[in-house]
């Protein structure tokens, strides 16, 4: 199959690339390398900043277009699958479903979807947008909401996903999300990451290794700002049993140099599940403190492994499941670092991800 995959979240798009061009398929990815984070592609969509940015853009799309027909598969990572506005994409979406066989759209993140369902519907315990009843009042969230909310970005994204003729989401949430307004055409696929043979990291001071990673826009909407906390809290009440890495807004080879001499992540407070930073991480070894709730292992067929230490969204929990690792026995630590490696081998290896998405794209051709 020829297969055109747009847009960039975290490395998702590049890696699922790479799984199925080792099935034996053509693959183009085209995006703009999820911003600062810099993820390969073969069609470079990055912007400058201003609106000279936004015209060099536009001409850049448009001398590429010839390059994005004739795909029996485009996905979209997102209905935001270009930095541009969402009236502007509204004709580069036509043409792309004009010249192409088949359209599949991710549920993969902020989209209105998302917002939508958390805000109104309140499926879930705690996301992005409630806690309980409660809708989150932070300045991040609020700006999605006013964003997303009875907008064009709304009106794209609505048509997007009635047109598509699958949409594959990534995490229990945008399941959850998505299925209750297409039962019939949302799938479930696991997030791929690119596994290899390693060694867990073992520190020689005797401390446990904290990693933090901050995006510095969304600190608080996303949770950091409270991980942060406890994080700096523990390493101060036992600076010989712990020690705090952090690094904020760098490009992705520099943030896995970074993380990889760590013995554990804190990441995505108010998810019930871990994402790709979080992923990559154990597949290294590395113990994930964030979204571990059951529904997570659920969706997954998960009843052996219980890697990740999930906490609730509040920096008391943090604190306390910091503190409980930080005393736990050796032992315990090289237990949670093997099952963080053979779980992301189960279920996330990119290439068997590759293979099922391979198994939907040949059902709606």
């Amino acid at each position: 199959m020829r297969i055109l995959l747009l847009g960039e979240y975290s490395n998702v798009h590049a890696t699922l690339a790479e799984g199925l061009r080792s099935l034996g398929h053509e693959v183009t990815v085209a995006s703009n390398g999820d911003f600062w984070k810099n993820y390969p592609r073969d069609i470079d969509f990055a912007r400058r900043p201003g609106k000279a940015g936004g015209m060099v853009l536009a001409l850049k799309i448009f001398a590429n277009l010839h390059r994005m027909k004739g795909y029996d598969i485009v996905q979209f990572i997102n209905p935001i699958f270009l930095e541009l506005k969402a009236e502007h994409i509204f004709k580069i979406y036509s043409y792309l479903k004009k010249h192409n066989r088949r359209t599949v759209l991710c549920g993969l993140g902020m989209d209105w979807y998302w917002v939508n369902t958390c805000v109104n519907d309140k499926p879930l315990r705690y996301s992005d947008f409630n806690i309980g009843n409660t809708i989150r009042n932070n300045t991040d969230a609020v700006r999605e909401m006013k964003d997303w909310l009875g907008t064009s970005k709304e009106r794209l994204n609505r048509l997007i996903a009635g047109d598509a003729d699958a949409i594959i989401t990534g995490l229990y949430e945008y399941q959850t999300c998505y299925e209750r307004h297409f039962p019939e055409k949302t799938f479930f696929i696991p997030m791929p990451i690119k596994t290899e043979p390693v060694v867990p990291f073992v520190n020689t001071d005797g401390r446990l290794h904290i990693f933090i990673g901050i995006n510095k826009t969304r600190s608080e909407y996303k949770g950091t700002d409270i991980m942060l906390k406890a994080a700096e809290a523990i390493t101060k009440e036992y600076p010989q049993k712990a020690v705090l890495k952090r690094v904020e807004s760098v490009p992705f080879a520099e943030y896995k140099n970074q993380m990889n001499r760590s013995d554990a992540i804190l990441d995505q407070l108010y998810s019930y599940t871990p994402a790709m930073n979080a992923l990559l991480a154990m597949s290294k070894g590395i113990i994930c403190i964030g979204g571990g709730e059951k529904e997570n292992y659920t969706i997954l067929n998960e009843n052996k492994l219980r890697p990740i230490i999930n906490v609730h969204p509040d920096e008391d929990s943090v604190y306390d499941a910091l503190k409980e690792l930080i005393l736990s026995d050796k032992e315990r630590i090289l237990e949670l670092k093997r099952q963080s490696i053979e779980y992301v081998a189960k279920h996330h290896d990119y290439i068997k991800v590759a293979r099922q998405y391979e198994k939907i794209y040949k059902s709606i051709i």
